[in-house]
Formats: C-alpha cells, structure tokens, sequence
C-alpha cells in the first residue's frame, strides 16, 4: 500500500500538469507595452483599452482559430529602462506579439529582446532606427520620421512660404531624429533655416531658448518634440511676443496640448496622419463609436488606432495562415497588401515599414478643434 501510494501521488501530479498544460493551449497570449502610467499616460492608457476593446470582440465570436486570446500589459512609461523590464516579463509570459510602445525610445529599448525570443512587435514609434535592422518581427504601424520631414518641409517652404524657420527638439531619440529630418528637408527645398536647437523635456520654462530665438525674428518655429512640451513652448512663445507660426511634429496632436497652451492653442498647427474624426473608413467610425461606449470618451489620438491596425493585421495574418507561428505569420505580413485598417489601407515593405504614407495639416481654432489647412 505504501508502494502505491506514491505512485498514485506521482499520477495525480502528472494528470494536474496535463490538466494545466491543456488550458494553457487553449489562450493565446497578446502583449501591450505602453505608457500607461507617467506623462504620457493618456496616450498608453488609450493604447491599452483599444487592444482590450478589440480583444474583448474577438472573444466574443469565438476568439481566434478557436482559441481565447488574453491581454497582458506591461507599464514602460515611455522609458527606455522601463521598456526592457516591460520586454523580459512580456517574453517570459510567451506571448504572441506585443503592441507598443508608443515613445521610440521605448520601442526600440524592446526591439532586440523581442526579436531573439521570436516574438512579434507592432510599434507606432516613427523614428526611422526602428527599422535599420531589418528585425523580421517587428512592424511598424504608423509612418517614419523622414516621410513626415519631407511633408513638412514642403509644407513650410513652399506652401506657407515661411522665410526664417527655426527647428526645436528634445533630447529623444525620436524628437532629435525628426528634427534632423526636417532641417534637411528644409534645406533641400531650399528654405532658411535660421537655427535648430533642443529644450530638455520636463523643463517647463523655455524662456532662455525662446528669447534666444525671439531676437532672431523668426517667421515660422517648428517643434519636433512631445505634447507635453509642446504645449508650454507655444503659451511662452507667445507670453514673450515672438509673431511667429508654431508647428508641431506628429507627438503634439494630442488634447493635453490645448490643455497645457491654453488661449496660445488657437491657430497651432499640427502636423499628422488623419486623425480620429477625420478618418472616412467605416471601420474606424464603428470602432470609435464602440470605444466611446465602453470607455466614455474618444481615444486621446490616432495613435491608439495606428497600434489596433498593427494587432488587426497580425491577427488577419494568423487566421490567413491558420497558424500561431511568428515566423509564417511575419511572413505573410511581409507580403500583406492594402488590408483595411481603420487608419486606410495597410501594407508592409519587407523591413516591416508602413507605406502609403498620408499627412494632414492641421490649424487649432478657438474652440480646440481642427481645420484641414493644407492643400
């Protein structure tokens, strides 16, 4: 009897893993890595209720080539230390893919890791870095930082006519990247860039550079950096009286800005991809109608949607492959072609870059909401 006992322990142990092991088989795993906490919280925080919000429908009609998908999301902050605790843990709970993050710096913090672990990753991060090397498991959802410099430029130089314009950054890999672009840009279309300087983000009071600036008499200030900034650069700016335009890069599209520049926001313009409201996909009118629903508020910009067109086509590409291996379904994407995502049409280079690139310019008015002002 004492014999069988164990036997009968060790039988119990064996059956209880298969047990485990089964139900584990039955979820798949999807990763976020976002911003949720910090400065940036309202763009994470929007990041992570979409891929929840979508998830949540897809379960509901039977989730995935039959199995359930689970959503587990990792706070980075927006910080590049932050990002690679956020891509060990993510890895070591084998999910599938991982949706984020939303800063450059944070993204490209997770790159390497995700790609020595086989694990897909969807990034807005527009820094043009993210795609130097060729990582077949990584995708970039929204637009690099040289296609929107060269936007810009023509934008400034010869639509607006701007004679003296002055480029601003912060000291992130993204800001100082699109920065560089576009003073190239400029130069290239034959603009008159009279200085390209940096702000430390987080300062609050730029006084020194703007005076700086303001004896230059600039006719067009161009902003680089994140909303955060961005916002308090355009109030001061116009506290001090510098009679400038203020253009902001993609990073300062966001409800904050307005927030932060108070009566300075109104005639701002920003530099984007279609925003939210401005989308005329009825995709993208039905999901915002459902996210407004569960969440009682609008996405804080478009790139919560750029990160859900990243997630709908991975999911597209497993169903399309009938299969959970990263490798076939890297793949298939590599070769995916105008799939209707809820920010247009959806296609990849084989460096995982976006293309089909589509910008806006956009004019703040008095009551915080936009006008289409380029041609």
């Amino acid at each position: 009897m004492r014999k069988i006992l164990p036997k009968l322990a060790a039988s119990a142990v064996v059956c209880a893993a298969l047990v485990t092991a089964g139900s584990a088989a039955d979820v798949i795993k999807i990763g976020v890595q976002a911003p949720i906490t910090g400065k940036y919280a309202n763009e994470g925080q929007s990041i992570d209720n979409g891929v929840r919000l979508v998830i949540e429908q897809l379960n509901a009609k039977g989730g995935v080539l039959g199995k359930q998908i689970e959503v587990i999301s990792c706070d980075d902050e927006g910080k590049a230390q932050k990002a690679a605790i956020c891509a060990r843990k993510l890895v070591n709970e084998k999910v599938l893919a991982v949706i984020g993050s939303y800063t450059s710096g944070a993204t490209e913090a997770a790159q390497t890791t995700y790609y020595r672990n086989k694990t897909l990753q969807t990034s807005d991060g527009t820094s043009d870095s993210l795609t130097k090397h060729k990582y077949w498991t990584f995708f970039r959802n929204s637009f690099q930082n040289s296609a929107q410099a060269d936007f810009t430029a023509k934008y400034l130089v010869k639509e607006k006519g701007y004679k003296k314009i002055v480029v601003l950054s912060d000291y992130s890999s993204y800001a100082v990247g699109l920065a560089d672009s576009a003073a190239k840009s400029i130069k290239a279309e034959g603009g008159n860039l009279i200085y390209q300087g940096k702000i430390k983000s987080g300062t609050q009071n730029f006084t020194a550079v703007l005076t700086k600036i303001k004896s230059m008499k600039p006719d067009a200030i161009y902003f680089s950096g994140y909303y955060t900034d961005g916002g308090l650069l355009r109030a001061q700016q116009q506290q001090l009286g510098i009679d400038a335009a203020f253009i902001g890069g993609d990073s300062n599209d966001n409800p904050d800005f307005m927030k932060l520049a108070g009566k300075s926001a109104k005639g701002t313009l920003l530099v984007n991809f279609p925003t939210p409201d401005f989308l005329p996909y009825d995709a993208a009118k039905k999901f915002l109608k459902d996210y407004n629903a569960k969440y009682g508020m609008a996405p804080a910009s478009v790139w919560a949607l750029m990160n859900i067109d990243g997630l709908k086509a991975i999911i597209y590409a497993a169903e399309q492959t009938k299969s959970f291996d990263t490798k076939k379904i890297s793949d298939y994407l590599h070769t995916l072609k105008d799939f209707p995502g809820i920010t247009g049409p959806v296609s990849f280079r084989d460096d995982g870059e976006r293309i089909n690139t589509k910008f806006n310019v956009y004019e703040i008015q008095a009551d915080n909401s936009y006008k289409i002002v380029n041609k």
